[in-house]
């Protein structure tokens, strides 16, 4: 079975198309109209092992943020709709991800439960023209479509760029592996529900 999922989202302030391939190779084609954002979506489709492609008409001429939640949206979606029934997957998955003088440690559970704990300490507001919170709007929209629990914890870190990026690698890792499948229960749902 593929696990490839395309979505259109069109609302009042973006218009995304966007198609995730779960067994890819880590390509990627971006271009969500935030060159930061581009670069953070780009890393996470490499680390994640995942082919992604995104476009993005949205509303910049206010600022990034609902560009940046909108596709946080559409990813969520796309990622749950190319699970399936999320038969053979590890379902966790966890990273301690360093990024020079930034360490990050990611956990996830793709539980068919959405919760996300982000503690992250940003020492600027902006990375460029990018509001920094906006890392943490990005995964807290992922998280409510993807159904998933995702636990993300800066442990060191002074850099704002680095820290964002060690979010995005960290979770494209954790994600990777929970997401793999576990060629002894291929055919199983890991959860004694008997669903996910």
């Amino acid at each position: 079975m593929r696990r490839v999922s395309e979505i259109s989202r069109k609302t009042g302030e973006t218009d995304i198309y966007l198609k995730i391939n779960l067994d890819g190779e880590g390509k990627s084609e971006i271009d969500s109209g935030c060159g930061f954002l581009d670069h953070m979506l780009t890393l996470f489709a490499k680390h994640a092992n995942y082919d992604l492609g995104v476009t993005c008409k949205g509303d910049t001429q206010v600022d990034y943020h609902h560009t940046t939640e909108d596709i946080g949206i559409a990813l969520g979606k796309a990622f749950l709709d190319a699970l399936g029934e999320k038969r053979g997957i590890t379902r966790y998955g966890d990273i301690v991800l360093p990024m020079d003088e930034t360490l990050v440690m990611v956990a996830v559970d793709i539980s068919g439960r959405d919760y996300a704990s982000m503690e992250l300490q940003l020492p600027s507001t902006k990375v460029g023209d990018f509001d920094t919170e906006l890392c943490e709007e990005f995964w807290l929209a992922f998280t409510r479509e993807a159904k998933i629990t995702l636990h993300v914890k800066q442990l060191a870190g002074k850099n704002a760029h680095h820290i964002i990026e060690g979010v995005f690698k960290a979770v494209a890792r954790a994600l990777a592996k929970a997401t793999a499948i576990d060629p002894l229960r291929a055919h199983q749902i890991p959860s004694t529900k008997g669903i996910l």
